[in-house]
């Protein structure tokens, strides 16, 4: 009897690991069972994130929060890289800039990066963040200023762009310029995921903005989240469960963005958030205008429903934070878009995101915006900060070095 219980238990873990390290990836991903480990942890985690909130013990983000807290390093300055915890206009950031004894006087670039991590995760102090950082600094003798913006569900738009936006305003001051030695004239943001989606809205108001007078050269966009109108867009409904950021986790990531109420979520789930305000402006997310055709396959438009009346939205007052361009930047009209920055845009073909990037590209070159778009094929979320071990991606290595090849020719 205790044999077969023994066999019983084996047979079970061994079903249990096989359901979470299997999953459906496409066979053109490379390293997929590398992969396949990878997004098992993370839906290992999801699930006790789950089973905690719904038991009241913690809630979901915090217990997520253990993927930021287990890659934590305390970024500390090395023979080539001198590193500075500061605080910009109330806002603290990590200043990465080469050692004074590689100073050659000749101004230098600079990137303000912005982490990943739907606005609910992530640091600048997480062991990928610190790599690419120094390895900017390194590469192209630039300063980088890592932004630590608060978070989700701690603290809700719009302060995480606010935040953002206040440093890059402090950073952008003729004195504080001095101080790091930059060229006012070679400065660009820059970001991932959420960061792009932060990055692509400082640009905006900074380019709108009468009193800025130092302005950005380049904005660099890796695999950015750009609207929240349309959740059910080809690549949304392609990739919905797709390895690192399934349609799921990047809803809730939209919904605690704006709001802790559950109601919003559920409709955020169900696509049918949308009210009269923000309806005005699906037009400039509609993907069957602005997606390429092959990335259109056989999925066909359909505008998501519009809410009447009292519901959820209206009751926790998000309604109109669906329409605010510091949150979702895809929504401004083209006048707003035409004298932006020159723009890098990375997206990937398994992302739930792709298609905001691919948008945002075509948006951005009908408005004479010079755009350089580079696709990963195999691509999927998240890959640029796979490059330590174990989690070292071959492609997280080549989407790092053709971003900075990009930054070292345009910036």
């Amino acid at each position: 009897m205790m044999r077969s219980k023994g066999v019983f238990v084996l047979v079970l873990l061994g079903a249990l690991t096989a359901y979470h390290v299997y999953s459906p990836i496409p066979s053109d991903i490379e390293e997929r069972w590398k992969l396949m480990v990878t997004d098992s942890f993370f839906k290992s985690l999801s699930q006790l994130a789950e089973l905690s909130e719904q038991v009241g013990l913690l809630d979901y983000m915090r217990v997520m929060m253990f993927i930021t807290i287990a890659e934590r390093v305390v970024p500390v300055s090395d023979d080539r890289v001198q590193v500075a915890e500061e605080n910009f206009d109330g806002v603290e950031v990590i200043v990465y800039q080469p050692n004074q004894l590689e100073q050659t006087g000749e101004l230098r670039r600079a990137i303000i990066y912005l982490h990943g991590g739907g606005w609910c995760l992530g640091s600048s102090r997480m062991g990928p963040y610190d790599l690419l950082a120094r390895h900017m600094v390194k590469e192209l003798n630039a300063v980088i200023v890592a932004v630590e913006y608060r978070l989700a569900p701690a603290y809700h738009f719009p302060v995480q762009f606010e935040d953002v936006h206040r440093v890059v305003k402090y950073f952008l001051q003729n004195d504080v310029l001095k101080r790091y030695n930059i060229n006012p004239e070679r400065i660009a943001v820059s970001g991932d995921s959420a960061g792009g989606n932060l990055a692509a809205a400082v640009a905006q108001q900074l380019r709108k903005d009468p009193e800025q007078h130092i302005q950005l050269k380049a904005q660099a966009l890796i695999y950015p989240v750009l609207q929240a109108l349309d959740l059910k867009t080809p690549s949304y409904q392609q990739n919905q469960h797709m390895p690192i950021l399934p349609r799921t986790l990047m809803v809730r990531f939209w919904s605690e963005y704006f709001t802790s109420d559950k109601s919003f979520l559920r409709a955020m789930m169900a696509n049918t958030h949308n009210n009269h305000e923000s309806a005005a402006l699906l037009k400039f997310v509609n993907w069957s205008s602005y997606l390429p055709d092959s990335y259109r396959q056989t999925y066909n438009y359909s505008a998501p429903p519009v809410l009447t009346g009292k519901g959820p939205v209206r009751s926790i007052g998000a309604h109109h934070l669906l329409a605010d361009p510091r949150a979702s930047p895809l929504l401004v009209p083209d006048t707003a878009l035409r004298f932006l920055p020159k723009a890098y845009v990375l997206t990937c073909e398994y992302d739930v995101l792709r298609d905001d990037g691919l948008m945002y590209v075509t948006r951005l070159r009908n408005a004479g915006v010079d755009v350089t778009h580079e696709h990963y094929p195999s691509g999927f979320h998240g890959a640029l900060m796979f490059t330590v071990w174990p989690t070292d991606f071959e492609i997280g290595h080549r989407m790092t070095n053709n971003y900075i090849t990009w930054l070292k020719q345009n910036l």
